[in-house]
């Protein structure tokens, strides 16, 4: 389908299509010199100490649990209204997901108070969401963290950019994880980064994305090492050179592409404001947001597949982020999951509708969308008020 306003769209200009030409013509195509300046960049950009980069933001959440001992027996706190990526790492190293509520209606981030509910002694991490770019309450989390001496994770998948009391999100935890999948603030299409400033995670991380080789293809390349050893178990998560160019470009042009995400959102939340029918969360988000994603919550009365559908109709596309996790099936038959465990988490996941949000978006985009969603909303109600409607509804 062609749509009118896509949900997102990816900013490739002349620069990226230039750099990864110019790997393709270098023959070096994996884990090279390219790659090393990708991850000094991002370290520098978020004033880490390490960057990392592997194949996907899974691959991130991952290895950084891998890395911190994370095993059989132990349990990881972490929200259900996010990707099913966070949950399922967990269980890829043999430990449980232990889900936690929302802060509230307006606050869809991981609630603290419920993070300390949720502790136990087999409790070894909480691997935190900042969901749709809006930084979580950090200070308490990590507050809470360093009491119980548990790890903190950052799925910072949303969060390039963002900023939590003057600290780049994803450099605030023992570890933070990035995606660069192709709808994220900056994309390389697949890809991801481990940002640490523990040089214990660094070493051990660099040798699981690598199958847990003491040495690499380049430094054999150059003439280093004739040989290499194998000193634990690991993984072919690398990411390749083409990528870590488009990432390079990316990167450089991430906070203006922020700055216009900013401004867009800025225009939505005025044109709906007031609203019946709408509500807009993270009106008091702390820090600074990189606005990833702009969801809005649908009040109950109207329903929110035939909203998506209406708006469809006009060329908007449109998504959900996220149905909890722990509704799916999986996540019931293996743990006994099911509704009533997380009434907030729940209520956003049946009501929230995602609309569409990217840099090359004209103001006269949201304009169109807005007025579609007032029309829509206009006609459901007009629809309610039938006669008949209403005694129908009531029974």
């Amino acid at each position: 389908m062609e749509w009118k306003v896509p949900l997102f769209d990816v900013d490739f200009q002349p620069r990226e299509i230039a750099a990864v030409e110019a790997v393709l013509k270098s023959k070096w195509l994996t884990l090279g010199e390219v790659t090393q300046r990708f991850e000094e960049a991002f370290a520098r950009y978020l004033e880490a100490d390490h960057a990392l980069a592997v194949s996907s933001g899974t691959a991130a959440i991952h290895l950084s649990l891998l890395a911190l001992g994370i095993g059989a027996g132990d349990e990881v706190i972490t929200p259900s209204l996010t990707f099913v990526a966070a949950a399922n790492s967990i269980l890829a190293v043999g430990a449980r997901p232990v889900f936690c509520e929302i802060g509230g209606r307006d606050d869809w981030n991981i609630s603290p108070a419920d993070i300390e509910k949720k502790i136990t002694p087999r409790t070894r991490a909480i691997l935190i969401v900042h969901f749709a770019g809006f930084p979580c309450r950090m200070n308490e989390i990590l507050d809470l963290a360093r009491s119980r001496r548990l790890a903190v994770i950052e799925d910072a998948a949303h969060a390039p950019g963002a900023e939590y009391r003057g600290k780049k999100c994803g450099g605030l935890g023992d570890a933070g994880c990035f995606s660069f999948f192709t709808n994220k603030n900056m994309t390389t299409g697949e890809g991801g980064m481990v940002v640490t400033n523990r040089e214990d995670l660094a070493e051990r991380i660099k040798l699981l994305r690598s199958h847990g080789m003491t040495s690499l293809t380049l430094d054999r390349h150059r003439g280093h090492n004739f040989t290499y050893d194998v000193v634990c178990p690991g993984f072919n998560y690398r990411i390749d050179e083409m990528r870590s160019a488009l990432g390079l470009c990316q990167l450089e042009k991430l906070e203006g592409a922020n700055q216009r995400r900013r401004e867009l959102v800025d225009l939505y939340r005025e044109r709906l404001f007031g609203v019946k029918g709408v509500d807009l969360p993270f009106r008091a988000a702390p820090g600074t947001p990189a606005w990833h994603i702009f969801p809005i919550l649908l009040n109950k009365s109207y329903p929110r597949r035939r909203m998506m559908e209406m708006l469809k109709r006009r060329g908007i596309q449109t998504s959900i982020h996220y149905r909890p996790i722990h509704l799916f099936r999986y996540y019931r038959r293996r743990f006994g999951y099911g509704p009533g465990l997380l009434p907030l988490t729940e209520e956003v996941g049946e009501r929230e509708i995602t609309l569409p949000l990217y840099p090359l978006m004209a103001d006269g985009d949201v304009e169109y969308v807005c007025a579609a969603i007032r029309e829509s909303l206009e006609n459901m109600d007009v629809a309610i008020r039938r006669p008949g409607r209403e005694e129908a509804r009531g029974r």
